[in-house]
């Protein structure tokens, strides 16, 4: 069992920056890939920015070159560093965590953090 709590969301002006934290409890975080998702007013939530347990990494087009998403596995954290912000940004961002084991996925998601660009 895995619990991700998100924190750094807010509010930026356009062309600012923010980074967001995704703390996990529980043990074997390395083990995890983790990605952070965003979910904007009326849209599907997508991906945003992954990193696997071996540190392979994979960003939406859309924010390739602006995000990066650094894990601490020491610290049982991954972040998402977000420059160059604009206002399609805007939306709830959220981390996850995902394991095969045996055959059966394991997925957890954090509550969500609030991120607003204005324009």
């Amino acid at each position: 069992q895995v619990q991700l709590v998100e924190s750094g969301g807010g509010l930026v002006q356009a062309g600012g920056s923010l980074r967001l934290s995704c703390g996990a409890s529980g043990s074997s975080f390395s083990i995890y890939d983790m990605g952070w998702y965003r979910q904007a007013p009326g849209n599907e939530r997508e991906l945003v920015a992954a990193i696997s347990s071996r540190r392979n990494t994979n960003y939406a087009d859309s924010v390739k070159g602006r995000f990066t998403i650094p894990r601490d596995n020491a610290k049982n954290t991954v972040y998402l560093q977000m420059n160059s912000l604009r206002p399609e940004d805007t939306a709830v961002y959220y981390c996850n965590a995902r394991r095969v084991f045996f055959g059966k996925d394991y997925v957890y998601w954090g509550q969500g953090t609030q991120v607003t660009v204005s324009s």
